[in-house]
């Protein structure tokens, strides 16, 4: 038996359910869930800056694995540290869906001047007042089924859109975001599966669901957070991808710092034959902090 912890959450119950079917095809286990209830799904009216930032989302799901209520945690990629949790490894990275955000509600082009985009997002917030300095932000928490119940008249909610893919609600979007538009967060639609790193059966378990191809690209992204910082306050952005495939392709980095107002936005594209991400993500960083993301970060609340 294979215990998994995940939040309680639609969607990370669809996440961790995904895993156990992939799980129970190679392993042959049976395999359960342990959902948790976190204080970061309950506390809505705390932002997540104020309740410590990037980790929020995974610590007491990681408490479950350290304490032995559970196996396995299956988290939202983008939801973990940049750095290695002590006691702990990221055994797989099995799955990546559509890593853009969406629109729900209005098209970014339908919107008129002083409509209202509602995110709780800084990255999603800079990068859209950028392209429309004449549009209002607000904040916004919860589960996609609140945030969906909260689209402002006349404006709309950024979401991500693997997130509606997998609830089956793609037919509630009004645009869907170029990342040549919006840089997605890192490690935005990937699945991370992590386990105690000295319990060596169900590591190798959990490796055999590993997705190459998606660790490349998501160590990648982690390295180029982890170089500038790990979970800053500032609005931060990274989108890796593979062209032509693991043997003989080209990894390409696209990479962002910016303020929070969208009136300072450094970005930057890096590209190599597929190989060390790690130091393709670390390389992109640099570059950027030494074109001004230094100061910018300096500047953070």
């Amino acid at each position: 038996m294979l215990r998994i912890a995940t939040r309680a959450s639609a969607l990370a119950r669809w996440q961790a359910e995904e895993v156990a079917r992939r799980l129970r095809e190679t392993s042959g286990l049976d395999v359960e869930l342990v959902p948790l209830e976190v204080t970061a799904d309950r506390r809505l009216d705390v932002p997540i800056s104020a309740m410590g930032g990037q980790g929020v989302f995974v610590k007491e799901v990681q408490a479950a694995l350290l304490d032995g209520r559970a196996d396995l945690a299956v988290h939202s990629a983008k939801d973990l540290p940049s750095t290695a949790t002590p006691g702990l490894t990221l055994a797989s990275f099995p799955l990546r869906g559509d890593p853009r955000d969406a629109l729900v509600g209005r098209a970014l082009g339908e919107m008129r001047p002083g409509a209202t985009i509602a995110t709780g997002s800084v990255r999603r917030r800079a990068q859209l007042a950028a392209a429309r300095p004449d549009l209002a932000f607000v904040g916004l928490r919860g589960n996609i089924a609140t945030r969906l119940g909260k689209v402002p008249a006349g404006g709309a909610v950024v979401v991500a859109l693997a997130a509606l893919q997998r609830l089956g609600l793609t037919q509630q979007t009004a645009e869907v975001l170029d990342p040549g538009l919006l840089l997605p967060q890192v490690a935005q639609a990937t699945l991370a599966v992590e386990c105690r790193a000295d319990d060596e059966q169900t590591r190798l378990a959990a490796a055999a669901i590993d997705d190459p191809a998606v660790r490349l690209v998501t160590e990648t992204e982690r390295a180029f957070l982890a170089r500038l910082g790990g979970g800053c306050d500032l609005p931060v952005a990274a989108y890796a991808r593979l062209e032509g495939g693991l043997e003989g392709g080209t990894l390409v980095l696209d990479g962002l710092v910016a303020t929070l107002d969208g009136r300072h936005l450094i970005r930057d594209r890096v590209s190599a034959p597929a190989g060390d991400g790690a130091g393709m993500g670390a390389t992109l960083a640099a570059a950027l902090l030494a074109a001004g993301g230094e100061a910018l970060l300096a500047d953070r609340p």
